[in-house]
């Protein structure tokens, strides 16, 4: 089953994010107070709704408790973001991403119920929709056009198993790079090591057989 998320407030990047994460397949729901930037968006979300996030009854008819995750793109209205993070928390969302426009506003969105916050100049939207779209992802760069490069968790299928026996290349076409353990912070690439669910693998793909990594 796909992820939902909600995406609270369309500018530049809270829409390039929401148009991302229905791209991979996410179920989003996109708010913005301005109808004609909701209606732009509309046939390319799951859901996209015109209400006025600084208005607790509003917000409340979101229905943000269903959400897996909730994203405040409100940075360049502190009141109006701190309200939304604290609605979102108030609604037991399990996971808060807020967009800062400074480090004074990302200290006190954390404050108020952020589990992280991003400033749009360190993290572009299309990172962060591939992390937030996939729950094994743990970091996700781009490289270049067509190759990325993935740190993430095994999944549940991998753990007992080497990579000799995965075949990761025939399979997924994938590269494994590193094999870490969290834990003891050791680095291998045994191909006969068998991955345990402490491990962070460091894996290059290719960009269209990102979807092959997702479980």
């Amino acid at each position: 089953m796909s992820k939902s998320i909600a995406v609270l407030g369309l500018g530049r990047f809270g829409r390039n994010l929401a148009l991302h994460l229905a791209d991979i397949g996410v179920q989003v729901l996109a708010v913005d107070q301005n109808p004609e930037i909701v209606q732009s968006v509309a046939d390319r979300v799951t859901t996209a709704v015109a209400a006025d996030l600084t208005s607790e009854e509003a917000v409340s008819e979101l229905g943000l408790g269903h959400m897996d995750a909730a994203v405040v793109a409100i940075g360049s209205d502190l009141s109006s973001a701190i309200f939304a993070v604290m609605a979102a928390r108030e609604k037991g969302v399990p996971y808060i991403l807020a967009k800062s426009s400074d480090s004074r506003m990302s200290k006190i969105l954390k404050k108020v119920g952020a589990d992280q916050v991003i400033c749009p100049e360190e993290e572009t939207s299309l990172r962060v929709a591939e992390i937030l779209g996939n729950q094994n992802f743990l970091e996700f760069f781009r490289i270049d056009d067509s190759l990325c490069l993935v740190d993430m968790k095994p999944l549940p299928e991998w753990v007992g198993k080497s990579l000799k026996q995965l075949h990761m290349r025939q399979r997924y076409r994938a590269n494994v790079i590193s094999m870490r353990n969290r834990e003891q912070k050791v680095s291998s690439t045994d191909p006969d090591l068998p991955i345990t669910e402490g491990m962070d693998l460091l894996i290059i793909v290719e960009k269209d057989d990102l979807e092959k990594l997702n479980g």
